[in-house]
């Protein structure tokens, strides 16, 4: 009898940890997280007997298998593919020009969507059915892959054709913060007024970028949108494949939207080391810090900025915990507001990219003027709390407050 309680005992603990494991908001363990493209069930009677296109990269993996493979596999009719920046294999440095190809195992083609064809043409649409969209985001608005989402929706409204999205989880989706983007300043980093970090996933996203009317076109897009199962925007999702050759650990994941700013100063985040995004540095910086690094050419930074010159500055955070607790759920901006002051040069401190990357000429004027990270938080909590009402109503999944 001692033994059987015993053993009740035991089962009851196991179970009550793997639901721990599993619902808990803010755990990072992600194993009951389902993709929207590992739920085949759902898409593959929808995409029989139709032409399909693809818009994948290496991220669009169904336990580690790539997309492409599994619906070739299951008798989906792909037609041919469409990768964003980065490539198809997501080594091409950040705006590389990326040309188009064929892939060697299918002989399908390759079609880039970066560069001076961002939008698939109606000639590249006019022998499909379905454009199939699975990229692994990691929610910043300066992230391109959610402008090629924009131009998918767009060209497939204008050319008549279904657009499915396989909905992956935000790995910043946990928080909404920064400056809302001023339309003036509209480009491929930033299209449209949603803040820096705008917490929702692409599948949420398409929607409020056809349900607000923020599309450059009258149609409405035939949108389909494959939920993920069991996610949730307070979770600390870690992804399995790096997104792009730059965020190689789950600590740059969650340091680059903070860190991506100063990729409009003169200011190194790290591209060509072993730790790009969770660092930062310059050489003039040498009587300010200890702490150093060099850039130099690696896959992904074949010309890395201040290329083979020792930097100073700072090491944000080792590891995801320590990234986690740097940032508390909110851009760190003083980082950036440090480097500034310690520059010696403060006219040179800023690019003509700067603006384009925060959205905002207000920034800049503010750190120009001495305004403390606080300060500046402040000045866009009015435009945040409007963006988040409209952001509401677009969610799939349960929110983080």
């Amino acid at each position: 009898m001692g033994r059987c309680l015993l053993y009740i005992f035991a089962l009851i603990i196991l179970i009550s940890k793997s639901y721990f494991a599993c619902a808990v908001p803010g755990n990072t363990n992600t194993g009951a997280v389902m993709t929207g493209a590992e739920q085949t069930g759902k898409y593959l009677p929808i995409l029989k007997g139709k032409r399909v296109a693809l818009l994948i990269n290496q991220t669009s993996v169904i336990n580690g298998k790539l997309l492409l493979d599994v619906l070739i596999e299951k008798g989906v009719k792909v037609v041919k593919i469409f990768v964003p920046e980065h490539g198809f294999r997501g080594t091409a440095d950040a705006g590389a020009h990326i040309d188009n190809t064929i892939d060697k195992q299918t002989g399908l083609p390759v079609i880039s969507l970066y560069g001076s064809n961002k939008k698939p043409s109606d000639e590249q649409l006019k022998d499909i059915d379905i454009l199939v969209y699975d990229l692994q985001d990691v929610g910043a608005r300066f992230y391109t892959y959610i402008s090629t989402l924009q131009y998918a929706l767009e060209a497939c409204a204008d050319n008549n054709k279904k657009i499915m999205v396989l909905d992956r989880p935000n790995p910043n989706g946990f928080y909404v913060d920064g400056p809302v983007l001023d339309k003036t300043l509209h480009s491929f980093v930033g299209m449209q007024p949603i803040p820096i970090v705008y917490g929702m996933t692409a599948g949420e996203y398409a929607k409020m970028l056809a349900g607000e009317h923020w599309l450059s076109t009258n149609n409405t897009p035939a949108l389909i949108v494959i939920n993920c199962d069991n996610y949730d925007h307070a979770m600390k999702y870690a992804l399995p494949v790096a997104p792009s050759p730059n965020l190689k650990a789950m600590a740059a994941i969650y340091l680059y939207p903070s860190l991506c700013l100063f990729e409009g100063t003169v200011v190194s985040v790290g591209r060509g080391t072993d730790k790009p995004f969770q660092q930062w540095g310059n050489p003039e910086f040498k009587d300010k810090a200890i702490y150093s690094f060099t850039p130099t050419s690696t896959v992904g930074a074949s010309k890395p900025m201040l290329e083979g010159k020792e930097c100073y500055g700072k090491l944000c955070a080792a590891d995801e915990k320590e990234a986690l607790n740097k940032i508390k759920g909110q851009l760190n901006l003083e980082w950036l507001v440090q480097a500034y002051k310690w520059y010696p040069d403060k006219d040179r401190f800023f690019t003509d990219f700067f603006e384009k990357l925060a959205g905002t000429n207000q920034l800049r004027e503010q750190i120009d003027n001495g305004l403390t990270a606080a300060e500046i938080r402040d000045s866009w909590q009015k435009d945040i709390e409007a963006f988040k009402k409209t952001r509401k109503k677009y969610l799939l999944y349960p929110d983080f407050e």
